[in-house]
């Protein structure tokens, strides 16, 4: 596995790996590998002949009171866990090589990152879909692979990808879920024992709301009781619960389909994510 720092030397990379006509997938991550990370990297394999992951922690998506120097970093774990599966490339470039002095350029993609995380933090998403682009333009992959667990992130995604053009399949990997049913992320991390413990009634609420929701519950009761079960598991608050258009992230008052379930808690320092899909 070649690391490489430097965008003229991707570029030869990435040029010698689509010799013979084959395929590059790109896995784009902010490090502090886990399974989930290493399910994307798995799902690359078998759509591309030769898969590429990037590290980058990018500030751009963090806000002034975000844990972006605290975010965990350890790039020789994340360089042998990739290692193992046999990935061709490790691309990880510094802040100044993404955001050379003078860059002033930013995407956004409007309506789909105005609602859920994109209120709760304004500009991540611009942030997001900014920092992708240029993974995008530099690595020039044939196919791009996002987890599901950020829902909003990925249709984001792939409305900028279609909007402009680039001409990349953008596939979602299913949800990666510890024993207990938590989606796995890099930030469990700050979970203390006990948090960790309460965690799980976070997608066990999502779980039974989406459930209920299938099966012809009022949509507005099965969000309230989802919200105040995340609260008495031991969550200090609850961001949001919606019911969402699969693909637009319009709001739904009455559940049709694809519809997603989206939701955002706060246990401790750490704020986490989930979603469900809303019948078949």
């Amino acid at each position: 596995m070649q690391i490489i720092r430097d965008i003229a030397m991707l570029h030869r990379a990435v040029t010698a790996l689509k010799q013979g006509g084959k395929s590059v997938a790109l896995v784009p991550t902010m490090g502090a590998l886990h399974d989930g990370h290493l399910s994307l990297v798995r799902m690359a394999k078998r759509v591309a002949d030769q898969v590429i992951v990037s590290i980058f922690v990018n500030p751009t998506q963090f806000g002034p009171n975000e844990d972006f120097a605290a975010y965990p970093r350890d790039e020789a774990r994340d360089a042998a866990l990739l290692a193992q599966e046999s990935v061709s490339v490790l691309w990880a470039p510094d802040v100044n090589t993404m955001y050379p002095g003078g860059h002033s350029t930013h995407i956004e993609v409007a309506d789909l990152g105005a609602d859920y995380c994109g209120a709760a933090r304004p500009g991540h998403f611009d942030g997001v879909a900014t920092v992708v682009a240029k993974l995008f333009n530099q690595v020039r992959p044939d196919v791009a692979i996002f987890g599901e667990k950020d829902w909003q992130q990925l249709a984001i995604i792939r409305r900028m990808a279609r909007d402009l053009d680039f001409g990349i399949d953008i596939l979602g990997a299913p949800i990666a879920r510890d024993t207990d049913g938590l989606a796995l992320s890099s930030r469990n991390a700050y979970l203390s024992t006990e948090e960790r413990a309460a965690a799980t009634a976070f997608p066990d609420a999502l779980k039974v709301a989406a459930k209920a929701i299938a099966g012809g519950a009022d949509v507005s009761d099965a969000l309230a009781k989802a919200q105040a079960a995340i609260v008495k598991g031991g969550f200090d608050s609850v961001d949001y619960v919606a019911l969402a258009d699969a693909d637009s992230l319009e709001r739904l008052a009455d559940f049709r389909a694809p519809a997603r379930l989206l939701a955002a808690a706060r246990i401790g320092k750490t704020r986490l994510i989930d979603n469900y899909p809303v019948g078949s």
